[in-house]
């Protein structure tokens, strides 16, 4: 990390999240290293936050430094890979104070130590702009046993964890838009959790998978790109929790809200293609085809869609 009067501040704030990790040399270098571990693959991934745009304006910092690991990890999850190691960017604009950097640590150091990483370096800056944060995640993968989004064959399972649209609702509930009596959708949104839990069920069954930021449709729909195949699925088989069930059966067009749960993003969990019948934690909801092309179905019907999902672009 790198610059004048911050030093001290990355010392006291920063150092202390290396874990003691011989290859952070306690942050007072301009690089790090990676010891190599043999037999397995190393495993690289990178992940950026941007206040108004993926955390609320105004989110406690401790939060946004929670959801910053997360999100990240969840990639490595996807992966099939274990995490060890992550690379911090930060860009302090003028309103984020000595209380409110120190929460950023805070919150960052409290998830590291959860999931057993550690802080390898990185760099800290001010900006003009909305607040910025990336991390690089590092993790370890048995050598040649990644799971990629490519390598899904005409007919897979496509199948997908946990539950999906809780996200998105969570979001409006955030926004005031949704009853949330008991916080349960904005604590989803807020800080979702990398299904690491999964990563024996994936390297050791799917053929190809993909963590669900962008939607379930878009990243489903990525994993269908990538190998080259096609996939229908089936929105009356989504995964839905108590709340957003509930949600859903209030809703005047039932498939126009199944869309915008399969479409809305920041669920974070794995959606995946299997040669069988998915392992527990995962719900089959369609299957991969041989003619290219994203499907999908409502009420036994196709459905068109607008957007699969969320575009910075």
């Amino acid at each position: 990390m790198s610059g004048g009067g911050e030093f001290s501040e990355i010392a006291r704030l920063f150092r202390p999240l290396t874990g003691g990790a011989v290859g952070a040399f306690d942050l007072l270098d301009d690089a790090a290293i990676v010891p190599q571990r043999p037999g397995f693959d190393l495993v690289v991934t990178k992940d950026a936050l941007v206040e108004g745009v993926h955390v609320p304006l105004g989110e406690a910092a401790d939060l946004v430094a929670r959801k910053l690991v997360r999100v990240n990890l969840s990639d490595l999850a996807a992966k099939a890979a274990e995490p060890f190691g992550v690379f911090l960017a930060v860009a302090w604009p003028p309103a984020y104070g000595v209380a409110d950097r120190e929460a950023f640590a805070r919150g960052l150091g409290e998830d590291l130590r959860a999931f057993g990483v550690a802080l390898l370096g990185g760099d800290t800056v001010g900006t003009p702009g909305p607040f910025t944060a990336s991390l690089t995640a590092l993790g370890w993968v048995p050598e040649g046993r990644m799971v990629r989004r490519a390598g899904a064959r005409a007919g897979d399972v496509l199948a997908v964890s946990g539950t999906i649209g809780d996200g998105v609702l969570g979001l409006a509930a955030v926004r005031g838009e949704l009853a949330d009596p008991d916080g349960w959708l904005s604590g989803r949104y807020r800080l979702p959790n990398p299904r690491l839990d999964l990563r024996q069920a994936l390297s050791g069954h799917a053929h190809a998978a993909a963590d669900v930021s962008d939607g379930l449709i878009a990243d489903a729909g990525h994993i269908a790109e990538a190998s080259g195949t096609g996939l229908t699925l089936d929105l009356d088989a989504l995964p839905l929790s108590p709340p957003a069930r509930a949600w859903l059966g209030v809703q005047p067009d039932r498939t126009a809200a199944l869309v915008r749960l399969a479409t809305g993003g920041d669920d974070y969990e794995v959606a995946a293609a299997f040669p069988g019948p998915p392992p527990a934690g995962f719900t089959a909801i369609g299957e991969i085809t041989a003619e290219p092309g994203v499907r999908v179905l409502a009420g036994g019907r196709t459905v068109e869609i607008a957007q699969a999902g969320w575009r910075h672009l």
